[in-house]
């Protein structure tokens, strides 16, 4: 049983939820673009006022490892390492796309739309027609591993073609739809889903109670790829 800050910043959603025994008591979030780090430790002062406790009181720290936006990565982590360090509390990091699977999971079965036989296809967006995503069944067993997919209409086939449902969902999902609705009739895009920390809270004390955490000093995001810098434009700046 365990007290525990959830943060997850891999994403577009800057989410910090605090819970305990793996249930979300307390949650701040925001869809701002760009507004990690000016709201992660604020959100974080907010929810241990709000609960009445103190930083001290936590039990451990949980991040969202990745794959997803480098930057955003880069700032939960870190955020994550100084809590850790300051207050001596052990780091645990949940994989953001078996979450997002995870957060489908539990919104499906509140709706009465879960079927055991779902597959569920988290995506983040990356550039163009790419996407991070991996394939998940309903005990979040992972299907097919996590790669960097660039989508057309052969993407998924196998599954498709052994008559599986595909659920998809995340920020990546909208822009594949045109692509992957037509060629099949067992694609399921979820609008409405979006990233949060609540969805990491049961995975994060479960991996409390197995006591494994992560080595504070070394422990690195899941970037997937290398970061690629953009060409800065600024005026009167030439190739």
């Amino acid at each position: 049983m365990a007290s525990i800050l959830n943060i997850e910043t891999a994403t577009r959603v800057c989410s910090v939820a605090l819970a305990k025994d793996g249930n979300v008591t307390a949650i701040q979030e925001s869809t701002v673009k760009n507004s990690h780090a000016r709201h992660i430790t604020v959100f974080a002062e907010q929810l241990m006022y709000e609960a009445g406790i103190t930083f001290q009181d936590l039990d451990a720290i949980a991040v969202s490892k990745g794959p997803g936006s480098y930057t955003g990565l880069r700032i939960g982590v870190s955020t994550a390492k100084g809590f850790c360090y300051s207050l001596d509390k052990p780091l645990i990091a949940i994989g953001t796309l078996p979450a997002m699977a995870f957060g489908m999971i539990q919104k499906m079965k509140k709706e009465n739309t879960f079927r055991d036989d779902f597959l569920f296809c988290p995506m983040i967006d990356a550039r163009r027609m790419e996407v991070y995503t991996a394939i998940y069944n309903s005990r979040l067993e992972e299907i097919r591993e996590i790669k960097a997919e660039v989508i057309d209409e052969h993407s998924f086939s196998e599954f498709f073609s052994q008559g599986k449902t595909l659920v998809f969902m995340g920020d990546g999902a909208p822009k594949c739809r045109p692509v992957l609705s037509p060629v099949s009739g067992n694609a399921v895009f979820d609008d409405d889903f979006q990233p949060s920390a609540a969805f990491m809270a049961p995975l994060a004390e479960e991996r409390w109670q197995k006591k494994q955490f992560e080595d504070t000093a070394y422990f690195e995001p899941f970037y997937l790829k290398d970061f690629i810098a953009g060409i800065p434009h600024v005026k009167g700046l030439r190739d």
